[in-house]
């Protein structure tokens, strides 16, 4: 199972939000790109990138930032966050992105995935955020009605490189990742499935492992790593048996 650090950016500085919160956020730097390059000298093979103000303003903002981090390391690249058309996705990817998360976008437009899917098989992600099994859109501010399983299931066959799973309420907080949730959801489809929000230390890390049974491919950590409650090393010692 891959250990996969996020590097969040707002307005071109490295931060981390509780529950996704705008006025939540905590700044670890001022420089995304050497918070990436330290990852990556401890030995993480993937990265987890959020444009939190694209999000925010459904349009790409911190292209530069991004940019920045693409040119500073190798490890592939999986960037969410205001990416809305087929445009940004082919700036992104042309830039050297390795995958592209479509969010919001895609339970709006699905048509847009399937696109995407064809023009650049398995480089596309879907994000699925979930607030008590429904899903959530516009940087996680309006919970809609459409149940998580639902939505996952209508993009099956359409060729997604994976679908990161997010439980809303235990992102940020180091209140241990949403097992239950997560395995439903990778049940559910024969998609990849990577888990995001709630991991506080390496015992979160070891009770996530059994989930690679059933399709969980990988797991975001943020805050974890940021405060120092989540050794990245150890953690990816232990992911790899």
């Amino acid at each position: 199972m891959l250990i996969i650090p996020a590097v969040d950016i707002k307005e071109g500085r490295c931060v981390r939000l509780l529950q996704g919160l705008k006025d939540s956020e905590t700044v670890f730097s001022d420089d995304p790109s050497a918070m990436a390059a330290r990852w990556e000298k401890e030995g993480a093979e993937f990265l987890h990138v959020v444009d939190l103000d694209g999000a925010f303003e459904r349009s790409p903002q911190n292209v530069e930032a991004i940019r920045q981090i693409v040119d500073r390391v190798r490890m592939p690249i999986q960037l969410g966050g205001g990416i809305r058309t087929m445009e940004a996705i082919d700036m992104y990817l042309d830039m050297g992105v390795s995958r592209v998360i479509l969010g919001t976008e895609a339970i709006e437009n699905p048509a847009l995935v399937h696109n995407a899917c064809r023009n650049y098989p398995g480089r596309i992600v879907v994000g699925i955020d979930a607030r008590d099994g429904m899903v959530a859109v516009d940087g996680w501010t309006k919970t809609t009605r459409r149940k998580t399983i639902d939505v996952a299931k209508g993009f099956e066959g359409c060729g997604l490189a994976a679908i990161v799973f997010t439980d809303i309420q235990r992102d940020g907080m180091q209140t241990g990742p949403s097992i239950a949730q997560t395995k439903e959801v990778a049940e559910s489809v024969s998609i990849p499935v990577i888990a995001s929000g709630g991991v506080s230390n390496i015992d979160d890390i070891r009770a996530l492992l059994p989930l690679e049974d059933v399709g969980v491919q990988g797991v975001i950590t943020g805050r974890a790593l940021y405060s120092g409650s989540l050794d990245l090393r150890q953690a990816i010692e232990i992911a790899r048996g």
